[in-house]
This record gives structure tokens, C-alpha cells and sequence, in this order.
């Protein structure tokens, strides 16, 4: 099952911090919460338009991440990155990414990311930045 969401992905961050009387309380920041909840939403959609549930065994999952390319390079440069030739090796960090998309699609496409058990992730560069999250079937049980 292959879903794609035209949506910029956003790095997991460092949790943020506040004191809370004698605790303190951890939160994500606002550009991940916002990603998070947006993403959730195109999700539950696309779920809904098919008809389906929450996976809730093992899962194979492949995801792809396209960030735009840097607007201060030159045309050569850009075509090379769009080509593939070229790819992403700057931050944030590929497993950011995986974190923040994994969290959001909880409960909506799969009932847990404990459920992954094999995940092949990558970064690519796009004029459109989109993000695409394939199961490759459930595993046999």
C-alpha cells in the first residue's frame, strides 16, 4: 500500500522543556506539532477514501522524503540535485525525519510504530516537497 502526502517533511526537534509545579513537561515544538497534526490529517483522509483500518501486525515500511533544493546554488548545481545525481547528505538528519513521520501516522495508518520491524527510509531532492510512506505488506506472523 503506497500513500503519498503533498507535504513538506519537518524534522523531529529536541523535545522543549517548561517546569510544571514540582515536574517538568516535555512538548514538541511548534513547526512539529504543526507537521504532525497536518500530516495526521492527510493521513486519516486517505485512509478513509479507501476504506481501511489501522495495520496492527508486523510491518515493512519504505519512506521517501523530498526537501527542495537550495534556491542559492547554481542552475547546474539544481539540475543535478533534481536529477538525483546529487543527493541530500545535509541536515537534519534522515533519522529525524523518520521519527516525526512515524509519531504523526500512530493510530492512523498503522496502530503503533512499534509494529515496524524492518524500515528502509531515504532523501531525495524535489521541487515539490512530499513525503511517501509505503507498507510493502504485512509480515507473516
Amino acid at each position: 500500500m503506497r500513500f503519498e502526502f503533498n507535504i513538506e517533511p519537518v524534522e523531529q526537534a529536541r523535545p522543549r522543556a517548561t517546569r510544571m509545579g514540582k515536574g517538568i513537561r516535555l512538548y514538541d515544538s511548534k513547526k512539529v506539532t504543526i507537521f504532525k497534526r497536518q500530516l495526521g490529517m492527510l493521513a486519516k483522509q486517505q485512509m478513509l477514501d479507501r476504506g481501511l483500518e489501522p495495520y496492527d501486525g508486523p510491518l515493512e515500511v519504505c519512506m521517501e522524503f523530498y526537501r527542495l533544493v537550495q534556491t542559492s546554488i547554481s542552475k547546474k548545481e539544481q539540475a543535478r540535485r533534481l536529477s538525483g545525481v546529487h543527493r541530500p547528505t545535509v541536515k537534519p538528519d534522515l533519522d529525524n525525519y523518520i521519527k516525526s513521520a512515524s509519531d504523526a501516522l500512530n493510530g492512523i495508518i498503522w496502530e503503533d510504530d512499534n509494529l515496524i520491524v524492518s524500515l528502509q527510509a531515504e532523501k531525495f531532492y524535489s521541487e515539490r516537497p512530499h513525503l511517501v510512506v509505503e507498507i510493502r505488506g504485512e509480515v507473516e506472523k
